[in-house]
């Protein structure tokens, strides 16, 4: 066995390409996974995780790689940040209003996206198009622009009541996914909901949820020798040492003849990558 590379680990790095172009950040590197598939590999994990944000042990992750102080005290870890409706940025409660006018009171994304049928979601404007492939969507469209998270939050809300907000990851890996017309089916859900995005520009600004006209559909092909028939995952806090031929990548996991690991949840941990030479 070789080994590539050690150290902590965060999600992988994406970049647009036919395929899908992915690194893995670990220690003080970014180790290139596309040219490993086809590979046998090896994840060994050290006993070792190191927050994301202080770097202090931690013997569990939370929130994806955060020791439970940072959890409670940052505001990336709030509960707004999952239901983004629930902002209480306004209200002056926000826990780092230096954080939350960087990162929230800035131009958010309300997009559709066929990941394992169509949903709906939101983003910063600076994290398009790495979201979508984050959640290996195979094909996304920008359905508004909205002047801050909290305010895509609730459009997110009402596209809820028509629309799946959530990927079913086993479906997206599986690759059990049809083509869409991304456009007709944006102009469908616009149609739909135009009466309660109306109601939301009369009360915080004519300005505040714009729809992107002129947005054109984004699709995504993604490194995989072979999709798997059934879905293993792999938990690396109860198997130290996961791996096997590596057959492909899709959104945040790898893909092993043996099974999968979707590498964003492991964050922060202290892992060895090697490779049957």
């Amino acid at each position: 066995m070789t080994l590539l590379a050690e150290g902590n680990i965060a999600k992988m790095h994406s970049r647009v390409g036919e395929p899908v172009e992915y690194a893995l950040p670990i220690g003080d590197m970014q180790l290139p996974m596309n040219a490993l598939i086809g590979n046998q590999v090896t994840l060994h994990y050290q006993q070792q995780i190191n927050c994301v944000y202080c770097n202090r042990v931690t013997k569990k992750s939370f929130n994806q790689g955060y020791c439970y102080p940072c959890f409670r005290k940052l505001a990336r870890c709030d509960s707004c940040i999952m239901s983004p409706e629930k902002c209480h940025f306004h209200l002056g409660t926000c826990r780092e209003p230096e954080w939350g006018e960087a990162n929230c009171m800035i131009d958010h994304i309300v997009y559709l996206a066929n990941s394992s049928g169509i949903k709906v979601g939101i983003t910063r404007h600076s994290q398009v198009p790495t979201r979508w492939i984050d959640q290996g969507a195979v094909q996304a469209v920008p359905v508004l622009r909205a002047q801050s998270r909290y305010l895509s939050g609730l459009a997110e809300v009402i596209f809820k009541q028509h629309i799946a907000d959530r990927t079913q990851w086993q479906a997206m890996l599986k690759n059990h996914v049809d083509e869409l017309d991304m456009q007709a089916e944006k102009q469908r859900l616009l149609a739909e909901v135009a009466d309660e995005i109306k109601l939301l520009n009369d009360e915080h600004g004519l300005q505040a949820l714009q729809v992107i006209d002129d947005a054109e559909v984004a699709a995504f092909s993604y490194p995989v020798l072979e999709y798997p028939s059934k879905v293993k995952s792999f938990n690396l806090d109860k198997i130290a040492e996961v791996g096997g031929k590596l057959m492909g990548i899709k959104g945040q996991y790898l893909i092993f003849d043996t099974g999968v690991i979707n590498m964003r949840k492991y964050a922060g941990y202290l892992l060895q990558v090697h490779q049957l030479s």
